[in-house]
């Protein structure tokens, strides 16, 4: 058999070979985790940044944001005052790890779940209450997604809204849900226009209190995402809802899905 013969017969049993193997399977994205951090042995140095009174409006109370037990634990007080002094501010922002802050880009998903105790003095507001926020890193950038305490028709909500398109992705009543410990577990796609997407899901018990998803939404302004936790309250509250209070936060993580 000459050369050009072989060639030509080993091409042919390899292609036959080749058409006979089966395709290897695509490997299901599942979520990884990429952060978890104990309040106990990280404190503050779990969050990217903190903004514990940054109007210097109540030293003598400081530190409003501190670790308690094992939970991060988020005071606010009626005389407390934000840099904007028609509004209040207690907050952390970001997830920091060993090796720096986890960066939330787009076309990324991610997922947070940490528990939350509201006791019966962090009411709804008949004005903007925020206790878990989406925003791009930089000062005066509008919320991408809200987690919100908020008066309808006079009762008690916690809500969750895509901020710029006041999209309401869910809503439940608040009440039920104060000095307990509820469970959140907060999904987002990060996409611009209309390609990202979100999902809520509070339980409390053990039982499923809301599981609300929302797709075709903009959940990017430009660079990344980060996420923020703590008090944000107006002060333009006409129900008289505003009094001393707190939140506690405990067992946070956040997954990738990849």
């Amino acid at each position: 058999m000459n050369a050009a013969r072989r060639s030509l017969l080993a091409a042919a049993l390899g292609g036959a070979a080749a058409a006979t193997l089966p395709a290897t399977p695509a490997r299901a994205a599942s979520w990884q985790l990429r952060w978890s951090p104990s309040a106990t042995a990280d404190g503050l140095d779990a969050f990217e940044t903190i903004e514990d009174d940054r109007a210097d409006s109540h030293p003598a109370a400081r530190p409003h944001i501190y670790r308690d037990g094992d939970n991060w634990r988020f005071n606010m007080h009626t005389v407390d005052r934000d840099t904007s002094t028609d509004r209040q501010r207690q907050e952390v922002t970001g997830c920091r790890t060993p090796s720096g802050y986890l960066k939330w880009l787009p076309g990324q998903t991610w997922r947070v779940t940490y528990s939350m105790f509201l006791p019966s003095t962090l009411k709804a507001t008949s004005t903007f209450t925020h206790i878990m926020q989406m925003k791009q890193p930089g000062t005066g950038t509008s919320p991408i997604v809200v987690q919100s305490l908020r008066r309808v028709d006079g009762a008690q909500t916690i809500e969750l809204k895509v901020f710029e398109s006041d999209t309401l992705v869910g809503r439940t009543p608040l009440e039920p849900l104060h000095n307990k410990w509820t469970d959140v577990d907060f999904q987002i796609k990060i996409g611009d226009g209309t390609s990202g997407s979100v999902r809520w899901i509070l339980k409390s018990g053990g039982s499923t209190v809301i599981d609300k998803a929302k797709s075709g939404v903009d959940t990017l302004l430009a660079d990344r995402v980060r996420p923020k936790w703590g008090i944000y309250r107006s002060l333009g509250d006409s129900s008289g809802s505003l009094q001393n209070c707190h939140m506690l936060i405990g067992k946070m993580r956040a997954y990738q899905l990849v």
